[in-house]
């Protein structure tokens, strides 16, 4: 053989037998990290598995999103997941190709479940790590890898959540992730569910109380997350569903943070107005409009549950302040209250509502 021929002869071996070259890129090549957190935390996860088995009803596959149902995610999953005898399968700063040797590695085997939540993808989006392509096919290729392992499973793909307190390249990165996986739904075996929309207020911003650092959720974000795939999930396992009051919360998905319209029955017949509220864990500021130019600040606004409490003092034409005390509750997107004062002497209440906008 001739020493240029054998050359070509030894690169083209060398490339036909390389592994790494077998893989379009990072995102869907199987890889282990290398640190003792990650290692222990995959024998944890192997051992749910052994121990669960096929009595494993629903997986949750992700990474620190999902691990922290396990975190400040607990009791909404006491309440939610205990009883379907869920496992979770989610590792702290995974990235598809994590979850991938993760499938074959363990994390799968000896189960049969129902039904799998899957929610990956946020760490590939960071900085210039993978590509809006390169993401959609990581999560492809974990779809299509969880279909060949558990056949009779049927997928609830999850959107992956918006991150970063403002509008941003990276959650744009996300967004336009999200439009490719949503047609990986057939309605079948695999079914897509986008509710990002709901960690995100009007003027585009994260609320501080539904992703304390802007990626990773509070309790309430989970209670988000548990009532927004509830009703498929509860269609798949054949099991009741869950309501929302019977997870101790009663709260409304987007809690009291927003814009609303509040209105209320005068003597001159209904008021309507506009109404800004901020939540920040048991804590809630915020104004009401008097009029086009005015505001009436909240005080010592409190919740507790889905109940609320808070003063809000007004002058009277008199110079006289007078203060009302409102207490009510949120229901979804509707708030029921009413506001005593005393007036002249004499104790007033008044009923009012509003709509979230």
């Amino acid at each position: 053989m001739k020493p240029i021929h054998r050359f070509l002869w030894i690169l083209y071996v060398t490339v036909a037998l390389s592994p790494r070259l077998v893989f379009a890129h990072s995102a869907v090549e199987p890889v282990s990290r290398g640190d003792q957190g990650w290692k222990d935390r995959q024998d944890l996860l192997n051992k749910r598995t052994t121990e669960a088995g096929e009595k494993a009803q629903v997986i949750f596959i992700g990474d620190s999103i999902t691990q922290g149902w396990e975190g400040e995610g607990k009791e909404v999953w006491a309440k939610y997941y205990a009883h379907r005898n869920a496992v979770n399968l989610g590792i702290g700063g995974d990235r598809t190709q994590h979850v991938l040797w993760r499938f074959d590695h363990g994390n799968l085997d000896g189960l049969k479940p129902k039904a799998a939540v899957i929610m990956i993808g946020t760490n590939n989006s960071n900085g210039e790590d993978n590509t809006v392509d390169q993401i959609a096919d990581g999560v492809t290729a974990i779809v299509r890898k969880l279909r060949e392992k558990l056949p009779q499973t049927r997928m609830l793909l999850l959107a992956i959540f918006p991150r970063s307190e403002n509008p941003s390249l990276a959650r744009g990165k996300v967004l336009q992730v999200n439009q490719i996986l949503q047609k990986l739904a057939d309605d079948r075996n695999v079914f897509w569910i986008d509710f990002g929309y709901k960690f995100v207020n009007s003027d585009g911003t994260i609320p501080h109380d539904l992703m304390p650092d802007y990626l990773h959720l509070s309790r309430r974000g989970y209670e988000i997350w548990a009532e927004a795939i509830e009703d498929k999930l509860s269609a798949i396992l054949g099991y009741t569903r869950v309501k929302a009051e019977q997870s101790g919360a009663g709260v409304s998905p987007a809690g009291l943070t927003g814009e609303w319209a509040w209105t209320m029955d005068t003597p001159n017949g209904p008021v309507t107005a506009a109404l800004i509220l901020k939540q920040d864990g048991d804590n809630v500021t915020g104004k009401f409009a008097r009029d086009a130019t005015r505001w009436l600040e909240i005080e010592n606004g409190k919740v507790n549950g889905n109940e609320f409490s808070w003063i809000v003092k007004r002058d009277r034409p008199n110079g006289e302040m007078i203060s009302y005390r409102m207490t009510g509750k949120v229901e979804g997107d509707t708030i029921t209250a009413r506001a005593k004062t005393t007036l002249d002497g004499n104790e007033a209440t008044s009923e009012w509502s509003a709509k979230r906008k």
